[in-house]
């Protein structure tokens, strides 16, 4: 090997292919599955589900007495009730509903009297009582794909009965130390003794990114010792650096070791520090030659190791915070290479000024000090003082968020939109509210949100959506989007036992209903069916009690809190129940023109009109797909 290095490879162009190389040689991700309880700050390996309600049982949400409403109708300050012991039950915060109760009572409000329970003021029917699935609802998604597990959604996934989580295993990065001047670090070394505390940086800094390092002895310049230490940290590691002999002295022999053991890429980057660089690798199994000078190889390892930890993990690399600064002094560079030159910041006169540090590849305390980075790009002769200068800065570090947020009407299939988004670019995520299609409309016009799920159905010809947005939006402004066909009906338990075989069926006497909330087209639907079927609303139990999604009206029925309840088919599938259709329905998406043009936008329209999501719906069914993705009105 010709000292290949001094061809002087550009670093992006480099990076670019030595990655694109890896994965078609198939470098990807291992996965493991651990106890959740131990799952912090791990990578979902892919969706998590909720596999049972939180709460799991109507929990009383006070202490007091367990009631039922209807025995304490009418009751005031002229005109208490009381209650004997036969019509309450005295519960705790948290305690189970009773059977035959449907309200609690908040002791402060009760009067003990010889036994007997005295109120001044009715009860509403599931006042004070957490209904089955509250917080989460079985099925429901707790976290999408490679997602960082944090703290909250631990707690989130025990309480849903979640007790494992596969995640994407850690990589293992072998650090093999090499060289016959060098030493395990001491307080008392002789001289020529060079300490080893390259690898501790190493390790400290791929914990920091979220791999496992693990350390070799120091391994002597000798080339059959370097080869045999290689092959078996390939054996054991996902990841190998090579630490020192990746230059052309006469006992480097790193770049010949890889090419013996697996392939090198490249020999050399146009940068400096960190320019003797080697890219291997053993099929898909990355090997970095790294420098010895500890800045050299801290420069390769950010520029090269970090981007392969980030692709293993599925996530997207780190923005980079900067920060316009002025130089100081004068930086002179080669025209040869990329230069990254550490700087020091610091408010003078109201400005940013950046101080350059000690420039020497060895000198490992101008990291220790730096607040910044200040690349010069190849080709230059560096820059003069009172320059304005774009700095990288080191401390504090921001994470860029990209967020799509979804407001309006629930649906299931927006979890799942949120997944693919995210499986399609690791840096974006969905943020959804399910406040009904109302709701969502009201926040478009309000400019809180890039998008809303919508299903309002207008009464006068069938149609859905369309009047809606020309009244609510006379200037217009606003995308009408095809998503799905959506199959709305009862929903009822297992087997249906109170033989229902209708909407009309709801009043029938005894039955319990639950709804949902005012403004979401669902309600809007079941108002309008109420009115085609000649029932009275207030004469249907429950007709008030409103749950802000499907999934949270199919809980109440699948807990035996409720009888029957509108919904859509899928979120009746998720629980087992029993489903009378009553209408296919039209769900869009309206999208604001002041996000149309994002790139997260086009990502979702990408996504809807892909097989992947005709596949996701497919499998929870009750869908039906046209041209998901097509424009239907512009306004």
């Amino acid at each position: 090997m010709a000292f290949q290095y001094l061809n002087n490879r550009p670093l992006d162009e480099a990076r670019s292919q030595y990655l694109a190389l890896l994965q078609e040689q198939g470098f990807t991700p291992r996965t493991e599955t651990i106890p959740v309880q131990a799952a912090a700050g791990r990578i979902t390996a892919r969706a998590v589900y909720a596999r049972i309600c939180t709460p799991h049982y109507p929990a009383c949400a006070m202490d007091g007495i367990a009631v039922s409403a209807g025995d304490t109708f009418g009751a005031s300050d002229t005109t208490p009730v009381s209650l004997t012991p036969e019509q309450y039950t005295v519960v705790d915060t948290g305690d189970p509903l009773p059977d035959g109760r449907d309200a609690v009572i908040m002791v402060e409000e009760v009067v003990f009297t010889e036994g007997q329970a005295v109120i001044r003021q009715a009860a509403a029917p599931w006042q004070h009582v957490r209904q089955i699935g509250e917080d989460i609802c079985a099925g429901e998604m707790l976290l999408p794909g490679h997602t960082a597990i944090s703290p909250a959604a631990i707690g989130a996934m025990l309480a849903a009965g979640v007790l494992e989580a596969e995640v994407l295993a850690r990589p293992v990065i072998g650090i093999i130390p090499t060289g016959d001047e060098v030493v395990p670090p001491s307080a008392d070394p002789k001289p020529g003794d060079v300490m080893e505390f390259n690898s501790s940086i190493f390790s400290a800094m791929v914990e920091q990114w979220g791999a496992q390092p693990r350390t070799y002895p120091i391994v002597p310049d000798r080339e059959e010792a370097l080869r045999d230490a290689l092959s078996g940290a390939l054996k054991e590691c996902d990841m190998v650096l090579l630490n020192a002999g990746s230059s052309a002295g006469r006992e480097d022999y790193a770049a010949a070791v890889i090419g013996q053991v697996g392939e090198v890429f490249c020999h050399g980057l146009a940068i400096q520090p960190g320019k003797p660089a080697i890219l291997g690798h053993l099929r898909a199994k990355p090997i970095l030659g790294v420098p010895g000078y500890p800045v050299s190889g801290i420069i390769v390892i950010e520029q090269l190791l970090r981007p392969l930890v980030d692709l293993w993990l599925c996530r997207a690399p780190q923005p980079a915070e900067t920060a316009q600064a002025v130089l100081s002094r004068r930086v002179v560079s080669s025209l040869k290479y990329r230069e990254f030159v550490r700087v020091r910041l610091g408010q003078v006169d109201g400005r940013l000024v950046a101080a350059p540090l000690a420039r020497g590849s060895g000198v490992v305390s101008s990291f220790l000090k730096a607040d910044g980075i200040l690349e010069i790009p190849q080709g230059s002769e560096g820059l003069e003082a009172g320059t304005s200068v774009r700095v990288r800065l080191l401390r504090p570090a921001r994470d860029l968020e990209h967020t799509l947020v979804a407001i309006g009407s629930h649906d299931p299939l927006l979890d799942e939109l949120a997944d693919l988004l995210h499986l399609a670019d690791p840096s974006a995520c969905m943020s959804s509210s399910h406040v009904g299609s109302m709701g969502g409309l009201m926040a478009i016009r309000r400019r809180e949100t890039h998008m809303a799920g919508c299903h309002l159905l207008n009464e006068a010809d069938g149609t859905y959506n369309t009047a809606f947005l020309e009244k609510q939006f006379p200037q217009g402004g606003v995308y009408q989007v095809e998503c799905v066909g959506r199959t709305q009906g009862l929903m009822v338990a297992p087997g249906n036992p109170l033989h229902l075989s209708g909407f009309g069926d709801i009043a029938r006497p005894g039955l319990r209903y639950v709804n949902r909330q005012k403004g979401s087209g669902t309600r809007i639907l079941a108002d309008y069916l109420c009115r085609k079927e000649g029932v009275d609303p207030a004469q249907v139990y429950g007709y008030d009690r409103e749950e802000f999604t499907h999934t949270a009206v199919a809980a109440q029925i699948a807990g035996g809190t409720a009888d029957a309840g509108m919904g859509i088919y899928s979120a009746a599938q998720i629980y087992g129940l029993d489903f009378l259709p009553v209408c296919v329905e039209q769900y869009d998406l309206i999208i604001p023109d002041y996000a149309w043009d994002t790139p997260m936008i086009r990502r979702v329209l990408d996504i809807l009109a892909g097989p992947e999501f005709r596949a996701r719906l497919e499998q929870l069914g009750g869908y039906t797909l046209d041209q998901p993705g097509r424009v239907r009105h512009v306004f």
